[in-house]
């Protein structure tokens, strides 16, 4: 949390990865990643949903749980699903749970203005407390779908004080999704949280990508501001049809992928294998 805090002054960027399961934390952990985030995006990731809304906080509450034990030493925002924090009473509920059942370092809901009294409680509560805006995945029906945020002055300034709610509400960070990179660096300017973002451009603090998409992992579709670092599914897919050719045609497995049997034994069981046979 220092590390973070402290790289609005001194200008370390910050790494954010948002990992849906026990491997892919244990990657991050050993890249050097800094923050491993419990993304409810795991409901399309892992689970084939079309969008974040089927999350359940028990989907990710048992994500969280793997994702600790494979990140052990990495700081980790779960971040709150769908409608669990649409009270005061149910976000301290729900992000007790996150903080008590996964042991993550902190939460994230979604939303400013709208949202800062429960980000306040949450923050009072003792719970370390992030946000997210701009395009917010959580309300994007009311956007009409999966569109930049912002393009506009009046829009822009509405994200500001977004920006500054969440700041006054106690907030640690914030995070902007799909918001035009100079807009988001002039933002971030007035604040004194670091931010990070996801399709933002380069001016925020920090910067977040979903695993498996930087990874080509997932490859149903790929965002405009996902960067591929590999090609992850390619090789998978190329290996396992490998497998398949070699067991179809017997060459899998072989004497070096098989348990052997001395031969004393061998010859004492197959010896007793024909003796049943004539009985």
């Amino acid at each position: 949390m220092t590390q973070i805090r402290a790289s609005k002054a001194t200008g370390e960027k910050m790494v954010y990865m948002s990992v849906p399961d026990y491997t892919s934390a244990k990657w991050a952990e050993m890249a050097g990643v800094d923050v491993a985030v419990v993304g409810d995006s795991l409901a399309m990731i892992a689970h084939g949903h079309p969008n974040t809304i089927p999350a359940t906080m028990d989907m990710m509450v048992m994500h969280a749980q793997a994702i600790r034990r494979g990140a052990p030493d990495t700081f980790t925002l779960g971040c709150m699903p769908y409608q669990s924090y649409n009270t005061i009473d149910r976000a301290l509920v729900n992000a007790t749970r996150f903080m008590q059942e996964a042991l993550t370092d902190a939460v994230k809901p979604q939303g400013g203005k709208s949202r800062a009294q429960i980000l306040k409680a949450l923050v009072d509560a003792g719970i370390p407390t992030a946000s997210h805006i701009g395009l917010t995945p959580h309300t994007v029906a009311t956007f009409g779908g999966f569109k930049i945020q912002g393009k506009t002055a009046d829009a822009a300034f509405k994200i500001l004080e977004d920006a500054l709610a969440i700041e006054d509400a106690g907030c640690f960070m914030l995070e902007f999704e799909a918001v035009p990179a100079r807009i988001a660096k002039l933002i971030s300017e007035q604040l004194t949280i670091p931010t990070i973002g996801i399709g933002a451009g380069v001016g925020t603090d920090g910067q977040i990508l979903l695993c498996h998409d930087l990874l080509g992992v997932f490859t149903d579709f790929k965002p405009k501001f996902t960067k591929r670092y590999a090609r992850l599914t390619e090789v998978a897919v190329a290996g396992i049809k490998e497998y398949v050719r070699e067991v179809k045609v017997g060459a899998f497995p072989d004497d070096d992928h098989s348990y052997g049997v001395n031969e004393a034994e061998y010859e004492k069981f197959a010896a007793m294998v024909e003796n049943r046979r004539q009985v």
